[in-house]
């Protein structure tokens, strides 16, 4: 990355106020298992701790961060209330149209906004921010649409990179890391 490229990587990850995620291939490896439960199927997902400690640093540090994902799961919607992850959307046709809904209920600017996706199904909402995202196994028609592209899998600590790339564009990971060695 160029100078001026990581430049103006800083400057877009400075104003994000709200980080967006998808879930499957962002917040999990993409996998989804289907195990017996009684007389129907149970959907189970892996998610990442590190991710899970990112969202909970994020917090801490005034960054909101919401979910919108094509696929309804009950499992999703316990680990965001477990993360207390601010937005949460699932079985979303329209990521775009979510994240204008998300952008009127919180009077934020898209472009102070970050998405992170995977494939191309998330393109019309990293298309409309500031910051928006690939994970490292994104699909190929995804990554060229990325202002950043984490070294990190999905579901392996890629949104922990995201944060990490924010709060330190904003000034503020020094002092939250520096909280933990009082």
């Amino acid at each position: 990355m160029s100078p001026h490229e990581l430049n103006e990587l800083t400057e877009r990850a400075r104003r994000v106020e709200l980080l967006l995620m998808d879930v499957d291939g962002v917040l999990t490896d993409g996998r989804i298992w289907f195990v017996p439960s009684g007389d129907r199927l149970e959907e189970v997902k892996s998610f990442s701790v590190a991710d899970g400690a990112g969202i909970a640093l994020a917090h801490r540090a005034g960054l909101a961060t919401g979910i919108i994902s094509g696929r309804s799961s009950r499992i999703v919607v316990e680990r965001a209330r477990e993360l207390d992850i601010d937005e949460v959307h699932i079985g979303i046709r329209d990521k775009s149209a979510a994240l204008d809904a998300v952008a009127r209920s919180r009077s934020i600017s898209p472009d102070h906004m970050a998405f992170v996706g995977d494939d191309v199904v998330d393109l019309p909402a990293m298309r409309r921010v500031g910051l928006p995202v690939a994970v490292a196994n994104a699909s190929e028609d995804v990554k060229p649409h990325a202002a950043y592209v984490t070294s990190a899998r999905g579901g392996e600590g890629a949104v922990r990179e995201v944060i990490e790339l924010i709060l330190k564009a904003q000034g503020k990971w020094d002092s939250l890391v520096g909280e933990f060695l009082k």
